[in-house]
């Protein structure tokens, strides 16, 4: 049992603002260098191993680690600093033990508390045995025109699978495999802070409440490896970036012979060098000469559907001036928004001696002052 002055994050040497997967990063690299397979006949090891696994029990969920965080500020475990005499409210007594009744003083807190790690204790004894494995997020990149379009993308997705060499079992091929000692065969263990008491899946045999003689050479008795799986995926046409869809059963693997996790795909949308998107709205910048726009003209403008329709310029537009295409935006759900064309008058830099003059004369014909 751990003493009642542990501090999880200490103990994996991680920050309180650490992220689930900085921790999962610590636990990692701190299980695998104090496991008892790495360090035989060497109780600190042994004893250090399972305090790295109550600790991640707790900080690797979410729900257990905030109400850590609200008992952790209290004191309930003797963690912090406090001035003044006496016992801190919701810490050990003289007897080491630790009672809600002692936050009573706080609003009813120690009701509160008292029900929540009730609750999850009892959580606990509902997960054993098959469960459902975790769901991946993850985030595709995509081009302006596959959104627009929609199609297929395929992705390389790293995620953790059964292990061919054991099938799972975490043992090398012919290796008995023995009753845990630590759990008894369960799978589980209880530990403490402070009074009181939660489950958590064993750290000596990972959960499963069988230990292999020799563990497998190619998960090194974990049962499962990371591997990198390829995975096609539909685009709905109209996407934008945000834009999510789940697909079922392509997550992590389940627990105990349980149904595997969901991928949950976020789209990213790339930005185009010529298009930009508003809703169903589609906005370009095309740009026209000064005669073009004083005289008027016909331009060829590109659409997201990769066709060139012809755009009249009226005589006398202004740099700015905005003209609409119907139908010709993004169509999502059965609906399908209008392109808007800006046109920009460029102004030419320099001019050689005969354009000036010519300009010269138009100026003076116009009325125009310079």
């Amino acid at each position: 049992m751990a003493a009642s002055t542990t501090d999880f994050y200490k103990v994996l040497g991680v920050a309180e603002s650490a992220t689930p997967d900085e921790i999962k990063k610590a636990y990692r690299k701190l299980a695998k260098q104090h496991h008892p397979d790495a360090n035989p006949n060497d109780a600190r090891a042994a004893e250090r191993f399972k305090e790295i696994g109550e600790a991640y029990s707790v900080l690797s969920d979410a729900e257990k680690r905030k109400q850590y965080d609200r008992m952790r500020k209290l004191g309930a475990f003797g963690i912090g600093n406090r001035t003044g005499a006496g016992p801190r409210p919701g810490t050990a007594g003289p007897e080491g033990s630790f009672s809600f009744d002692d936050l009573s003083g706080l609003g009813g807190l120690g009701d509160i508390f008292a029900s929540i790690f009730d609750r999850s204790r009892r959580s606990d004894e509902r997960k054993r045995g098959p469960g459902k494995g975790q769901n991946v997020d993850y985030v595709v990149e995509i081009s302006f025109r596959q959104a627009v379009e929609g199609g297929k993308v395929t992705i390389n997705l790293p995620i953790s699978e059964e292990c061919a060499t054991c099938a799972g079992t975490g043992a090398a091929p012919g290796a008995r495999i023995t009753r845990c000692t630590e759990c008894g065969g369960s799978g589980t263990v209880s530990f403490g802070q402070g009074g009181f008491a939660v489950k958590r899946p064993c750290p000596a045999c990972l959960g499963r409440g069988r230990i292999p003689e020799t563990p497998c050479p190619s998960c090194a008795g974990t049962g499962t490896i990371r591997q990198t799986r390829a995975i096609q995926v539909a685009i709905p046409e109209g996407v934008e970036t945000g834009s999510k869809v789940r697909l079922a059963g392509q997550g992590e693997r389940g627990v105990e012979g349980g149904p595997p996790g969901d991928l949950l795909i976020t789209f990213k949308v790339l930005p185009d060098r010529f298009f930009r998107r508003e809703g169903l709205d589609i906005h370009v910048t095309v740009p026209i000469n000064v005669a073009q726009a004083v005289l008027g003209s016909k331009v060829r403008v590109r659409t997201v559907g990769d066709h060139k329709v012809t755009l009249r310029i009226p005589p006398g537009t202004q740099s700015g001036t905005k003209f609409r295409i119907r139908g010709q935006g993004i169509t999502r759900n059965g609906k399908t928004g209008d392109q808007y064309v800006e046109v920009k008058v460029q102004v030419p830099e320099e001019l050689d001696a005969k354009a000036k003059e010519q300009f010269e004369g138009f100026a003076e014909a116009a009325g125009l002052k310079h």
